[in-house]
């Protein structure tokens, strides 16, 4: 699971310390498109840094092209299942908790047109997503944490132990972008869920593809059904 000696994975930290500088500044600047993307965009660089100081990228990644067809297999089970237990969540679970979920259908993926958003820029976002979150997040985590706290004879738990730091950081900075927190309000909760599972899915496997393919087809799923709810 753990791929071969790589370099500058301690970059990875940086789009979690951004994501966590955007709650310390001022309200007002928080509103703004700009700020929110920020945590992203330094994603991005860090992961364009990351490429150019390493070999091997799409290994790394987990887009080996052998991947490709047991990751369209093992995604789209995982995406149909996610989808129908959060479309449940959303729709009859949360509402009892006294959320008004209308406001989805006011959120800027809303506003896209139809025969764009499915299934195109449902695809770009979660292969954008993907590679950012888990890809390169949680992938660069587990390479910095193991590297950076190996004991001579690692236990099992101990290994157990630093897999699931990593994949709860990198679930928790999904879930708490700021972008994902304005957009889905309290609903960016859910994210920690998914997060979790495409995370653990993305170590098992070490397969971008089934995660890219989850992603996209969960999201599919969800935005039919609600939108047809709540139209």
């Amino acid at each position: 699971m753990i791929p071969q000696k790589e370099r500058a994975s301690g970059l990875a930290f940086l789009p979690i310390f951004a994501t966590i500088g955007f709650y310390l500044l001022p309200a007002n600047w928080q509103l703004q498109p700009a700020v929110q993307f920020a945590p992203q965009l330094m994603a991005y660089g860090a992961l364009s840094v990351w490429a150019y100081r390493n070999v091997d990228q799409l290994h790394k990644l987990g887009l080996a092209f052998h991947h490709i067809q047991p990751g369209l297999l093992w995604g789209i089970v995982t995406g149909l299942t996610l989808g129908t237990v959060n479309t449940v969540a959303i729709l009859y679970v949360i509402p009892t908790l006294g959320v008004d979920i209308r406001f989805l259908s006011q959120t800027p993926h809303a506003q896209v047109p139809f025969w764009i958003m499915v299934p195109w820029f449902i695809i770009v976002i979660a292969m954008a997503v993907e590679l950012n979150f888990r890809g390169f997040l949680l992938g660069r985590l587990l390479v910095w944490f193991h590297h950076a706290h190996k004991p001579d004879h690692p236990s099992a738990t101990r290994l157990r132990l630093q897999a699931l730091l990593p994949l709860s950081i990198s679930a928790l900075t999904f879930s708490c972008d700021p972008f994902m927190v304005t957009t889905f309000r309290d609903l960016h909760w859910i994210a920690v869920w998914d997060g979790l599972v495409w995370g653990w899915l993305w170590m098992r496997m070490h397969n971008l593809y089934a995660v890219i393919t989850a992603h996209a087809v969960e999201v599919i799923l969800l935005y039919l059904i609600i939108r047809g709810m709540l139209a």
